[in-house]
């Protein structure tokens, strides 16, 4: 991070008071002219307020969505489409490290997590090369020879986007880089945790050449903005990203006008070690997949099944290295483990770690609250952890560590599927056929091999079960924006 961007570009951005939405192809205040404080949680200080929209912005939002689709935007060509994503793509590069510093005192990620984690203008330049390539096809049909049928794959309307406070940068560009790709329009709501990001986003988006409507802005609380936008009938998908039991609630909720949805839940991933490991790379590996941004990642690997000749030697070596871990403030270079994101997500982690001792795990290392202002936890690891305790069995979303022994390849298979879950897995091991046997065996969405939590724009992502529905990104994901329109010509 430069000191340029943390006392210049950003300060700007913050000192206008971003509390505004973006509709229409404008920014104005909320209907109510009512404010939500965002707090760094490093330090507990407040940093700015932001519009707090309700149900009269997102109709607002919705109408001018559907506005755009009808009018300038539904006569943009593939190129200029693509043309438009290129532009963003820049403006994001651009604006990188002032982005990042947003999220970095808005959610708490360290700028050593933003800076190696994956490109998002890389994410929009993925999408625009599959602008000018979305096509349908000509099929043979057995009516007639005279009659003559194709395909066409048509936007699927206005998008609802409804992101977390996690990654807030990565989830709204993994949002809108397919809807300009498809042709959709699309009503962002970010977190009230993390707005910043998002609102400044969409003031680069804004300088584009772009209809008004096609994307807009409204910042709130979920309950009210989210709820509202999962409910309007004049929304036709809603593609969210958040808890498990938010996803449920959306699910009902859809049925109004059957929105088609696309979900990405929780997780309670497996990370499997095999006596065979490199334990040099597979303690810091599967210890940063549960650890990495605080632990506030959905297909964190928290729970680490272990073969048991190696059990005791990883679970005093990952201790270890939970103990190295530099814990601190999100924008000190150096910090590894920053803070969670807020005073109630800490009370909910703390409780987890209650949990644990109550159920009879036996806690090694970790859980302490640093003597200082923010919502720090240093990184807790967890040995003789049984399959049904509630920490190997529910998402905690904090830096915990489940260690569970295991025997044999089968077993270890049998009991990383008793999840609700299926988002993500993980192995180490120096025996490939091994390692291609445990792959196809998980349940999981994805599976990493001796590394864990890569993303690439050109990889899909995604969960079975309770951890969702469909891909992000991809070009698979572009499926969950597009419908599919059989044409039939008699000649």
């Amino acid at each position: 991070m430069t000191v340029a961007v943390e006392s210049g570009v950003a300060a700007e951005f913050l000192g206008r008071g971003p509390g505004r939405l973006f509709i229409g192809g404008q920014w104005v205040q909320a209907a109510s002219g009512e404010v939500l404080e965002t707090v760094n949680p490093s330090t507990g200080a407040v940093i700015t307020s932001f519009a707090r929209g309700g149900p009269v912005d997102v109709d607002r939002a919705v109408t001018a969505a559907r506005a755009a689709l009808a009018g300038p935007w539904a006569a943009f060509t593939p190129a200029q489409r693509q043309d438009v994503l290129l532009a963003l793509a820049d403006r994001v590069a651009a604006h990188a490290d002032e982005l990042s510093y947003l999220d970095t005192i808005d959610m708490g990620m360290p700028v050593s997590r933003q800076r190696s984690s994956f490109n998002p203008a890389q994410i929009l330049r993925y999408y625009a090369g599959w602008a000018t390539k979305i096509h349908g096809e000509t099929t043979a049909n057995s009516v007639s020879p005279s009659v003559f049928t194709y395909t066409l794959r048509e936007p699927v309307g206005v998008v609802g986007a409804i992101i977390p406070w996690n990654g807030p940068l990565g989830s709204a560009i993994m949002k809108i880089a397919p809807v300009l790709a498809t042709g959709c329009a699309m009503v962002l709501k970010p977190a009230e945790d993390a707005s910043l990001s998002s609102i400044r986003l969409v003031e680069l988006l804004a300088e584009l050449d772009l209809p008004a409507g096609v994307v807009n802005l409204v910042t709130g609380v979920g309950a009210e903005a989210g709820a509202a936008l999962v409910d309007h009938p004049g929304v036709d998908k809603i593609a969210f990203t958040g808890s498990t039991a938010v996803g449920q609630s959306i699910v009902r909720a859809a049925a109004g006008n059957l929105k088609r949805l696309s979900l990405e839940l929780g997780g309670k991933s497996p990370d499997i070690v095999f006596a065979d490991a490199d334990l040099d790379r597979a303690v810091p590996g599967a210890g940063m997949g549960v650890f990495a941004n605080t632990g506030q990642v959905c297909c964190a690997g928290t729970r680490v099944f272990v073969q048991r000749p190696v059990y005791e030697e990883f679970t005093a070596r990952l201790a270890a290295f939970a103990d190295g871990l530099r814990v601190g403030d999100s924008l000190d270079p150096g910090t590894q483990i920053g803070p969670i994101v807020s005073q109630r997500q800490l009370e909910r982690v703390c409780g987890y770690l209650e949990v644990g001792a109550q159920e009879g795990a036996r806690r090694v290392t970790g859980g302490q609250r640093p003597d200082s202002p923010g919502f720090f936890l240093r990184p807790a690891v967890f040995a003789d952890v049984a399959d049904g305790m509630r920490i190997a069995t529910e998402e905690i979303f904090g830096p915990v560590a489940s260690v569970l022994p295991f025997d044999d390849v089968d077993e270890v298979i049998a009991r990383a599927n008793t999840s609700q879950y299926g988002l993500g897995g993980g192995l180490w091991t120096q025996n490939l056929s091994r390692a291609h046997r445990v792959a196809h065996a998980l349940r999981t969405g994805v599976v990493w091999v001796n590394g864990y939590g890569y993303f690439d724009a050109a990889v899909p992502f995604g969960g079975h079960r309770m951890s969702g529905w469909g891909s992000e990104l991809s070009e698979h994901s572009l499926d969950e924006y597009l419908t599919v329109k059989a044409v039939w010509i008699t000649t």
